[in-house]
């Protein structure tokens, strides 16, 4: 794909029910101009996938949609292989949708933990005395730093346009003088989504969550997609009444890095990490 083309792969996912943001497709483009296939049949779009390659050793794979009316007819093996061939023998993740799951083992990927999606709505009061800031006042490098044991790879260029979005809401905690936690809440088609939410205590990730939640008005949908395996990060969610409303499977093909789940409240993005 070159970059409009992109958007239609985002539209696509809005009609999926994924709600994406609506700068995704800069920010993710960024990460990896090449990592985009689109599938045409008689010069017609029918199939998308992503497929960032983020460094010699990682690749994130998403987008992977085949038009309804072209289902169940063998287009999606097709795209679904070149975009293999592209990441060639990297350790490979994804967010799989609950109908796909079982394909996904069968060419090798493994589960990891759910993720699942919470709703709820924004207002509330800005936690003050919290140590949270915004991000913005910080030195990319020291967002980057912190991020590093969140991701099996770099992802500078990435981070730098989706920190930075328009209309988003990035924040971070201070804690004995360091950061030990960040947070981005961006616009969707429906609402905002908050991702990643990252922070070294649950305490932190709270004041986080209220601060970007309080960026937004009461009758705005807001959305977490959190990991399972961290209970403090869906008691959070339940905390603030948020509702489950969707979920995905995290897998990779050649190996579970160790990454610290048990400080992730909130998974950045279910299409590239």
């Amino acid at each position: 794909m070159v970059r409009n083309e992109i958007d239609l792969a985002i539209d696509w996912a809005a009609k999926e029910g994924w709600n994406p943001g609506l700068h995704d497709a800069d920010c993710y483009f960024a990460a990896d101009p090449k990592g985009f296939f689109i599938g045409l049949l008689s010069g017609r779009p029918i199939a998308s996938i992503s497929v960032i390659k983020y460094d010699e050793g990682f690749g994130f794979l998403g987008f992977y949609i085949v038009a309804p009316e072209f289902r169940g007819q063998g287009y999606g093996i097709l795209i679904w292989n070149a975009g293999l061939e592209y990441l060639g023998g990297r350790n490979i993740g994804l967010d799989g949708v609950v109908q796909q799951q079982e394909k996904y083992k069968k060419s090798g990927f493994k589960l990891a933990y759910k993720n699942v999606r919470y709703q709820g709505t924004g207002g509330g009061d800005f936690p003050e005395g919290a140590g949270v800031v915004n991000l913005a006042s910080l030195p990319l490098e020291t967002v980057f730093a912190y991020d590093k044991p969140f991701f099996p790879a770099e992802r500078t260029k990435f981070l730098q346009s989706w920190i930075r979005q328009p209309g988003g809401c990035a924040l971070g905690v201070f804690h004995a003088g360091k950061l030990s936690g960040y947070g981005v809440m961006r616009p969707c088609r429906t609402g905002y989504k908050i991702g990643p939410l990252y922070a070294d205590t649950p305490s932190m990730a709270e004041a986080l969550f209220l601060g970007m939640k309080s960026n937004v008005n009461s009758n705005d949908a807001i959305f977490l997609d959190v990991p399972e395996v961290n209970s403090a990060a869906v008691k959070l969610a339940e905390r603030y009444a948020m509702k489950v409303s969707f979920e995905t499977a995290r897998m990779y093909n050649r190996g579970i890095p160790d990454l610290p789940v048990k400080k992730t409240f909130g998974v950045c993005s279910f299409e590239v990490g």
